[in-house]
């Protein structure tokens, strides 16, 4: 008996298609209608016109956000993804016959880059899932508005238009943009309101963003840049000291773009002008009151009024304080008393004086210190041609290196000093234009000028003459000595003191101590020099022409004896 083979379940459904048209005439893979036959909980029975029936869950006949609107009866496109399961269902979905169907239409707009409405219903990396009527796509972070958005959360589950930026079906990819689309309408709006606006017109806005620079103004759908230098006549340092976010202000339309679309606002503009007769409030000459608002290292910027500023610079800060920053000087929100120098209204500028509004410490000093009085100071600084002395007043007194010492050299008196030291010194001469006090410390040295007399007790002394002078004082360099009792005062330098080397010491003569020697001239203040050594010479010279002669052939011993000898005699 021959065998029956019976067919297997692979063979049914290979009969099943053919009975509907063959394997492309089949219900697998396709899109078909169906009619829902009833609802069991949360699934929907579909019948397709297979041998059983399918079941879909309601949720994939909803948008996101909404509750499924079916009822039986209902005719549904649905997708066949296999004729019969394992339980001898129909596989069916919505969703998948949702997507296809969208990707069709997708394609279409997309060619035509058309708008496409959806719903953003989830968050992923990097930005947002959107559901396109059944396509997923993908909205960047980055598109979701024109300005970045902190919460999403109300603009999900709302249908709203989109841009596809790029698709690919193969791979189900599909890219959208919110934000091309509020730009678009944005340009829009901007481009008919820009129409409306005018140069000069006054406008109310709202504060959307404040920047170093400026702030945002929304003017009704379009934008204008409110610069920090047109919020006022005063100085801003930040626009945040006058307006913050979402205040509404009262602005003037500076300049339009109409190609850029840029608007240019400003607030000052709807105040007075403080500049308007600003030279007759501030004349040249006119001392003021004012607050520091700025320092630089040029100088410092003092207000006189809200809106108007005048510069001090910094060669107008301090009579005594040079090469110094400003904010040594004053410092911000100070008050101060200032000069007016100089008046630009049309440049908006304002020159003024800080130290021309005190007293000239030069003209103080002079009142104080006439020329030939005797003042005292620290020895502040040392250079190579004198002295710098501190006097009161915060002035300045140099001392000639060759008013320093009389009869030793003016380096040698510039070593004889250091600074911190306190010394004192006559008025020499005061010129207050060039800021300059000269000094002299040798005048008040015994005998000198300042002590008076130094001119009559020297003009007793002749040039030549051998006089018996007193030590009065022992320094490294020679000797300050005075002629007779109370005669002029003089110097003999170390290499005056003797003619050999033993004898030019200064240590082997003590204060007091009286010795012969010869006035080899006078100084600038007539005050005398002396020398041993030349004594000497000259001495020698007159022995050898009154005991010897080159040709007696007596030696130099023997002149010099017989000199002494007639001395002692006589």
């Amino acid at each position: 008996m021959a065998s029956t083979a019976f067919p297997s379940r692979d063979d049914f459904a290979a009969l099943l298609n053919d009975s509907l048209g063959g394997e492309d005439g089949g219900f697998e893979g396709r899109v078909v209608k169906g009619t829902v036959t009833g609802i069991e909980n949360d699934l929907a029975v579909i019948d397709v016109g297979l041998k059983s029936e399918g079941r879909v869950p309601l949720r994939e006949f909803a948008m996101p956000g909404q509750k499924a609107d079916l009822k039986v009866g209902d005719e549904v496109e649905v997708y066949v993804d296999r004729v019969e399961n394992a339980h001898g269902e129909a596989m069916l979905s919505r969703d998948r016959a949702r997507r296809e169907a969208a990707w069709d239409k997708l394609e279409a707009e997309f060619t035509e880059s058309a708008r496409v409405e959806g719903v953003i219903f989830g968050r992923v990396k990097g930005g947002f899932t959107v559901d396109l009527d059944g396509a997923v796509a993908f909205l960047p972070g980055s598109q979701v508005d024109i300005r970045p958005v902190r919460d999403v959360t109300p603009l999900m589950d709302i249908p709203q238009p989109f841009q596809i930026l790029k698709m690919d079906r193969r791979r189900g990819n599909i890219v959208v943009s919110r934000r091309a689309i509020l730009e678009e309408t944005r340009a829009e709006q901007r481009s008919g309101l820009i129409q409306t606006l005018a140069e000069g017109q006054i406008i109310e806005g709202v504060v959307k963003n404040i920047t170093d620079y400026g702030a945002f103004v929304d003017l009704g759908g379009i934008d204008g840049l409110l610069h920090v230098t047109d919020l006022s006549y005063k100085r801003i340092n930040h626009p945040n000291e006058m307006i913050n976010i979402g205040d509404t202000v009262k602005v003037q339309i500076i300049r339009i773009n109409r190609d850029t679309q840029r608007i240019s606002l400003g607030m000052k503009q709807l105040e007075s002008d403080p500049w308007e007769g600003a030279s007759a409030k501030y004349p040249v000459g006119a001392k003021l009151t004012g607050r520091v608002t700025n320092i630089t290292e040029y100088g410092a910027f003092v207000e006189l009024e809200p809106g108007i500023e005048g510069l001090v610079h910094v060669s107008e800060m301090s009579w005594t304080k040079k090469n110094v920053h400003p904010g040594k000087i004053v410092s911000t929100s100070q008050e101060v008393e200032v000069l007016v120098l100089e008046v630009d209204p049309e440049k908006r500028r304002i020159s003024l004086g800080l130290k021309q509004a005190q007293s000239n410490p030069w003209d103080s000093f002079a009142e104080r210190h006439p020329v030939g009085s005797t003042v005292e100071g620290e020895v502040k600084n040392a250079t190579e041609f004198g002295l710098f002395i501190g006097l009161d007043g915060d002035v300045d007194g140099m001392v000639h290196m060759s008013d320093i010492a009389w009869g030793i050299s003016g380096e040698d008196a510039l070593a004889l000093h250091r600074k911190g030291e306190t010394v004192q010194a006559v008025v020499l001469d005061i010129d207050v234009e060039k800021e300059r006090i000269s000094l002299g410390m040798k005048q008040l040295e015994r005998g000198g000028p300042a002590a008076g007399g130094t001119a009559a007790a020297a003009a007793g002394l002749n040039k030549n003459a051998i006089v018996t002078v007193t030590v009065l004082e022992v320094r490294d360099g020679g000797l300050e000595v005075q002629a007779g009792e109370d005669g002029a005062a003089g110097f003999i330098k170390r290499s005056d003191l003797g003619r050999d080397r033993d004898e030019q010491r200064p240590e082997r003569f003590q204060v007091g101590q009286k010795f012969d020697a010869m006035v080899t001239g006078f100084d600038r203040a007539k005050k005398p020099t002396f020398s041993v050594k030349a004594m000497q010479i000259a001495e020698e010279k007159q022995a050898v022409a009154q005991y010897g002669s080159s040709d007696s052939g007596a030696s130099l011993g023997d002149i010099l004896g017989e000199a002494l000898k007639a001395k002692n005699e006589g």
